[in-house]
């Protein structure tokens, strides 16, 4: 089976702060990811969890459950910068910058581990 990939663009989130979740969920197993993220306290857990989900779902086209599943790759992109300004004594401004972030996420089938049968001596 072919990896299965999900993506989500422009995320309104600074991509230093995303992918302290990435990292935490990197390499695990698809369902393991989801519980870990369902208690995890950070705003960028929640959009994370739908990443997981719509790739599961894309997986399970091709008969695939989470539990097969694992996060083989998950990389986080900064996205468009929106400039803004905030008001500052004696009538300056200075720049806010307002991140995004792009997450891509690849999902694979675990290989199965085969037993030898070579006998020992």
């Amino acid at each position: 089976m072919a990896d299965v990939t999900a993506q989500l663009a422009q995320y309104r989130q600074a991509p230093r702060k995303v992918r302290l979740v990435a990292d935490l969920v990197r390499g695990k197993s698809a369902a393991r990811a989801l519980a870990l993220l369902s208690v995890l306290p950070k705003k960028a857990s929640e959009p994370m969890q739908k990443l997981i989900q719509s790739a599961i779902a894309n997986a399970s086209k091709s008969g695939n459950t989470a539990k097969d599943l694992f996060i083989s790759k998950i990389d986080v992109q900064a996205g468009p910068v929106s400039k803004r300004h905030m008001p500052r004594a004696r009538g300056r401004a200075s720049l806010i910058h307002k991140r995004t972030s792009h997450l891509s996420l690849v999902l694979s089938v675990r290989p199965t581990k085969e037993i030898s049968t070579v006998a020992k001596k």
